[in-house]
């Protein structure tokens, strides 16, 4: 069987291969027709060497052609959406509609135009003018390729030939190089096909978007690490984070992860009072959403020991117990789970309902809620907080609200925390309590609604303080905070204006675009009497 050709500088050829690899239909347990090639170093170092020539092209070239660029290639994803929609089904289980077809491919064009919109605004480069002094500062991009691993549990929106880290990194003015999730390779492919196209007829560097399927463990510490790249954007395993980190650090290379969350979800007395049937369905339909697959799934809640948080237990049981398990995107998904809900066994969980592999012809484990009393969370809090991606999650019983607080301070670092409380206030003094203690363990805080979805707006953040990211300054989504990650910061000191970048030069280069002058954001021109004065 020949290999799927990978794409290396304006060109799909044959691979310099060191092995090859089957994607799996997780609905029938069976291989995929297609055959794709594990990337060797010497391949992986040619996309580098072309990825780092586009980024010296790109310098000199007007970002109207970056912006063309992604609205061209979101439209040519809008014209293959039956061929997207049907492989992403066969490769990863996730329903046609709603899932693919209705939300997240839109969601991904939504990205790209944003990104768009964001190039041609300018506004994310942050210009600063200090008139008095000559000296202006903005955000450019780096000096070679972004590197991007995407997950498989969204085979388009973080994809990585499409999805968000990839619209931040062009948006920002880098070439990709994209490494398929092997979940989805062909998904992948028909991306990279949409996107090599848009970059030609934007007449953008061949190597601005380049496209590998799989590389070994070895050969992704030296990629991320490698004198050439950029920068690399990764979002997977906290395991397989953590090594490309430490790899990326040692050669003095941004790394930019999402790899582990439990989303705490806090539901307090009152609103269990108030509406507790309706949450135990709101927290059955956001566990259970996607086979419980989300990066923002809530694997853990707490509630106030009593006869009412009894009920709310009960009622959710009650829904996981007469669901149908989901289908889960790959064969080790459901030993996956099964050791993860064994380690919180070990360390004091029970199990209420589940907590099995599930039979049946596709790939699923039971759903599954376990329990927890306060003092045992916090006698073991790092095991209990195992991530099992999937649909479990664990309840914490706390004894009273001094224990509450106590779970929580015991938090690792998430992207999300929600607080469900009765909307008549009875519960607000133990949210003033709790409220300070969760903030500073998410990136992003809700009330009264689960955390699955992820609205691609320019306020939100999907990041949050280790382990769910390597940074929490950062976030994946929200255009054009997410640009950030994949620019520097170029300063000019008592730079001519014809020498200056666009940005920086007196004139507004848009009319549009904010700039930091003098300490005030303005869209205006630098006033050129002004600036005589300060000088």
């Amino acid at each position: 069987m020949a290999l799927q050709p990978v794409l290396i500088n304006g060109e799909w050829r044959q691979s310099k291969s060191d092995g090859s690899f089957q994607a799996v239909n997780p609905t029938e347990k069976q291989k995929m027709p297609q055959e794709f090639p594990v990337s060797s170093l010497e391949e992986v170092e040619e996309a580098l060497q072309a990825g780092y020539e586009a980024a010296a092209a790109l310098r000199s070239m007007p970002v109207g052609k970056i912006a063309d660029f992604l609205e061209q290639y979101a439209s040519n994803i809008d014209a293959r959406t039956d061929e997207l929609v049907e492989i992403a089904f066969q490769e990863t289980a996730l329903p046609r509609e709603p899932r693919l077809r209705s939300g997240e491919l839109p969601r991904t064009t939504n990205q790209l135009r944003q990104a768009a919109a964001a190039v041609r605004d300018r506004s994310w480069c942050l210009a600063t003018i200090d008139t008095g002094v000559n000296i202006r500062s903005k955000y450019g991009p780096l000096n070679g390729p972004v590197a991007v691993f995407g997950p498989n549990n969204f085979p388009y929106a973080f994809n990585s030939a499409a999805g968000g880290d990839f619209a931040a990194a062009i948006a920002a003015g880098n070439p990709v190089i994209a490494k398929a999730n092997t979940s989805h390779p062909v998904t992948t492919r028909i991306f990279a096909e949409a996107a090599f196209e848009a970059v030609q007829r934007a007449g953008l560097p061949r190597a601005m978007v380049q496209l590998l399927y799989r590389i070994k463990a070895d050969v992704g510490l030296k990629f991320v690490s490698h004198p050439l790249i950029g920068a690399t954007g990764f979002t997977g395993s906290r395991w397989a984070g953590l090594q490309l980190k430490e790899a990326a650090d040692k050669g003095g290379k941004p790394i930019y992860l999402e790899m582990s969350s439990i989303n705490p979800v806090y539901v307090l007395p009152g609103a269990i009072e108030e509406r507790g049937d309706a949450i135990a369905q709101e927290f059955f339909a956001s566990c259970t959403l996607g086979a419980g697959q989300f990066c923002t799934n809530p694997g853990l809640t707490v509630v106030l020991a009593g006869d009412s948080s009894e009920q709310f237990l009960a009622r959710a049981a009650s829904l996981f117990g007469s669901a149908r398990p989901g289908t889960l995107l790959g064969r080790r998904a459901p030993q996956d789970l099964a050791a993860a809900v064994e380690v919180l066994k070990k360390n004091g969980a029970e199990v209420v309902v589940g907590g099995e592999i599930a039979e049946g012809p596709g790939y699923a484990f039971q759903n599954t809620i376990l329990r927890v009393s306060g003092d045992m969370f916090i006698e073991n809090p790092h095991a209990l907080q195992t991530e099992a991606f999937g649909a479990v999650s664990l309840m914490v019983f706390a004894r009273d609200v001094e224990q509450m607080k106590a779970v929580t301070r015991n938090f690792e670092g998430n992207l999300t925390g929600c607080i469900y409380s009765d909307t008549r206030g009875s519960d607000d003094a133990l949210y003033a309590q709790i409220e300070p203690e969760l903030r500073p363990k998410v990136g992003r805080l809700l009330n009264d609604k689960m955390p699955t979805g992820v609205a691609v707006t320019p306020a939100m953040n999907h990041g949050g303080p280790y382990p769910a990211t390597g940074h929490p300054g950062f976030t994946a989504v929200g255009i054009p905070a997410s640009l950030l990650r994949f620019g520097a910061l170029y300063s000019y000191d008592n730079v001519r204006q014809d020498r200056l970048p666009p940005e920086l030069r007196d004139q507004n280069p848009t009319g549009q675009m904010w700039r930091l002058i003098d300490r005030v954001w303005t869209q205006k021109d630098v006033d050129s009497q002004a600036r005589a004065g300060a000088h």
